[in-house]
């Protein structure tokens, strides 16, 4: 039985790190080791659950449906061990998904406190400004804002609201002037990041009428974090979530423009698989993250 367990888990890291050295390492084996004791557990299924090529090792479709069904497994008994302790500590691994901006801005500045509580739980982060596949890197928990495009396999909870504002560098509007309304924008540099990648153009509310601006980017950049250092250094005016910038904003970086045109707003949600697969860590990450960013909001809402 315990060569069993075994050898899911090691499943499921060689389908996570695509590595059979990687996930051997993580559990203590060798790479020959780590090989033979997967190529036994096809032998037990019947069926291969890896293709194997010398660049690298991806799950066969048997294989990604295998995966799906250990891992609820798997969850299971961390769930159950972590009743049978009765002692609040949480062991294992905890994968979280979530932006690089999002993650260097509102997660690592706080995540001591989680640490301190669960000092036996490894943390791994999957770092992205794009969407990630949760199912297909094992995510365990994800933080994502805006819309949400796989919700029939994830649970979301909302915890939050990212409004998006313009903003520019003092130097900058020194130099080009600050505009006085949207109509004003085609004419300056603009630095378009992620989230105003494949947009048609920027709406903006004033007294109850909206109107919509087309403008092209002088610099798009597919980094919250890089595209915000580009408006510092003063390269044109960004559109982007007042999280992103809060640092900014506080210090004097960067000011907003057209302060009383509102532009868009996005949902910021904790996800997590539906059903009974969520791992005890997971919830705990997701209530803990929850409380934080309702503390976070309230200081964007002071500037």
């Amino acid at each position: 039985m315990n060569d069993r367990f075994e050898s899911l888990q090691l499943f499921v890291r060689v389908a996570r790190t695509g590595s059979f050295s990687v996930a051997g390492r993580e559990m203590g084996m060798t790479q020959p080791t780590a090989s033979r004791t997967l190529a036994a557990l096809e032998k037990k299924v019947g069926i291969a659950l890896f293709t194997r090529t010398t660049r690298a090792v991806t799950l066969t479709e048997a294989g990604a449906d295998y995966l799906a069904r250990v891992e609820t497994i798997l969850a299971a008994l961390d769930e159950a061990d972590h009743a049978a302790r009765g002692t609040g500590e949480l062991r294992g691994i905890l994968r979280i998904a979530t932006s690089t901006s999002f993650a260097v801005r509102s997660v690592m500045p706080r995540l001591q406190g989680f640490k301190d509580k669960h000092p036996r739980l490894r943390i791994e982060f999957i770092l992205n400004d794009e969407k990630q596949d949760l199912i297909g890197e094992g995510v365990d928990v994800a933080i994502r804002i805006g819309a949400l495009t796989d919700s029939l396999t994830w649970t979301a909870k909302k915890v939050g609201v990212v409004r998006r504002v313009l903003a520019a560098a003092p130097a900058y509007l020194a130099q080009a002037g600050t505009p006085t309304s949207p109509a004003e924008l085609p004419q300056h540099s603009i630095i378009v990041g992620p989230a105003g990648r494949g947009m048609e153009g920027w709406a903006f509310t004033k007294d109850g009428k909206t109107t919509s601006v087309r403008v092209e980017g002088t610099l798009l950049v597919n980094g919250g974090e890089g595209a915000t250092a580009a408006a510092v250094a003063g390269l044109g005016i960004i559109s982007a979530g007042e999280l992103g910038m809060l640092k900014e904003l506080q210090s004097g970086q960067l000011v907003r423009v057209l302060p009383d045109w509102k532009m868009g707003s996005a949902d910021i949600n904790v996800v997590l698989p539906a059903g009974r697969a969520a791992k005890p860590s997971a919830r705990a990450f997701s209530d803990f993250m929850s409380a934080e960013i309702r503390k976070q909001q309230a200081l964007v809402d002071q500037i």
